[in-house]
């Protein structure tokens, strides 16, 4: 039997994306070429790139279920992940890439697949408060205290600090620095938000049908959304390089 296809998730996806390529051409321009666009450093700019984030990863929860091959497609991420660090470690040391957002997302689907067995045993509200709040108590953990934002429940202790396996899983030793840094915890509890979130929403024909909603271009880009992600950024810094030496920037 043929699974049907829920267009509106790729159309999600591919708006994301877009999303995602003209935030990265805007850090370009501003860290790179010395563009001033103040807003970008502050709220407007804190929000814009998290709600890129935030998306891709509640939709790669949401869509892990719809997966026939969760070990192939978290082994095919993570190793995407792996070749963004390797090139940026070698050509673009200042912008090294090191637990990157692939590496978080191929982690946490080949992660699912033991995890989905207790998972899948709760009633999907439960898991989804109960990991929605883990989140909340875990968002800060890179920084060192418990909660999320301005809101400090206490903190962390200094020894979790110590390497780069627990830098990996949330707990950066001194002196880490990365471009792009999404630790184990807290994203994998958002993660696992989308996924509870499938088995809550899915059971309603409504949302099923709505899910069916197509365009074409976007729908195309989210299918192809891994390989988007590599070349977006070599094609977004040509871009701004010929527009550099045409003496528009």
């Amino acid at each position: 039997m043929i699974k049907e296809r829920y267009h509106l998730l790729d159309v999600l996806r591919g708006l994301t994306l877009i999303s995602m390529i003209v935030y990265h051409g805007t850090y370009d321009l501003v860290e790179i070429y010395g563009v001033d666009i103040p807003w970008f450093w502050d709220l407007p700019g804190r929000v814009w790139q998290q709600s890129v984030c935030w998306t891709f990863i509640l939709l790669s929860g949401f869509c892990w279920s719809l997966g026939r091959y969760p070990l192939k497609r978290g082994l095919t991420v993570f190793g995407g992940g792996a070749l963004v660090t390797a090139v940026t470690w070698i050509f673009m040391p200042s912008q090294r890439i090191l637990f990157g957002i692939l590496t978080f997302l191929g982690t946490a689907m080949l992660a699912m697949i033991p995890v989905s067995r207790a998972a899948g045993k709760l009633p999907a509200w439960m898991g989804l408060l109960g990991s929605g709040s883990l989140f909340f108590l875990t968002r800060n953990v890179n920084l060192g205290y418990w909660g999320f934002g301005a809101v400090r429940l206490g903190v962390v202790p200094e020894g979790l600090y110590r390497n780069p396996a627990t830098t990996f899983l949330g707990f950066p030793e001194a002196g880490f620095w990365s471009g792009d840094y999404f630790s184990f915890f807290p994203w994998f509890f958002l993660f696992l938000c989308g996924y509870f979130l499938y088995r809550l929403l899915m059971e309603k024909e409504t949302v099923r049908r709505v899910l069916t909603f197509h365009v074409p271009g976007l729908e195309w880009m989210g299918r192809h959304s891994l390989l988007i992600y590599l070349l977006h950024q070599p094609a977004v810094m040509a871009a701004l390089e010929a527009t550099a030496l045409a003496g528009l920037l």
